[in-house]
């Protein structure tokens, strides 16, 4: 296998420079994308196309300036919507009830709040519970942020997920 002359890594990046300086030389997007398209080399075609100078369409600046906007929600109803780091201003827990009867959960069984939210059992668990109608339940964050559903008035506990 033959050596690389020790001048080559001194004028690849001028000789990547000089490709990209193809993709301005016609005035037009299109045109210069052909160009680019033409290059073999992946590092030139690529610098090639990062000197491509694109027409701002006002349209276009309108789009990229304002992100859309995120529904505007309470404290309570963005709790267990994961973020990526919890806020100190959300709550540890959150009381609601079951909406309706309620007999208990098995693994991956999905629980449906009044408040609207919808919690998935994560853990694998079952409990079977006497027939309930409308039960309050809690749900709890632990120092480690993990979830818990607590069922008031039983010993029955789950690791929850949020779903909806």
């Amino acid at each position: 296998m033959k050596a690389l002359p020790l001048f080559l890594p001194l004028f690849l990046p001028l000789f990547l420079l000089s490709h990209a300086a193809v993709a301005d030389d016609s005035g037009t997007p299109d045109h210069a994308i052909l160009k680019c398209r033409a290059l073999a080399d992946t590092g030139a075609r690529l610098a090639c196309y990062d000197a491509i100078q694109l027409r701002a369409s006002p349209q276009l600046a309108a789009t990229a300036a304002a992100p859309p906007a995120a529904p505007l929600r309470t404290r309570e109803e963005n709790f267990g919507i994961e973020l990526k780091k919890q806020r100190e201003d959300e709550p540890k827990s959150i009381t609601s009830t079951v909406a309706g009867d309620f007999q208990g959960w098995g693994p991956s069984s999905q629980i449906r709040l009044a408040n609207g939210q919808v919690w998935r059992i994560v853990d694998g668990s079952e409990a079977v519970l006497p027939p309930m109608r409308n039960p309050k339940v809690t749900i709890e964050r632990n120092m480690f942020g993990t979830l818990f559903l607590k069922v008031e008035g039983t010993n029955s506990s789950a690791k929850v997920r949020r779903v909806q």
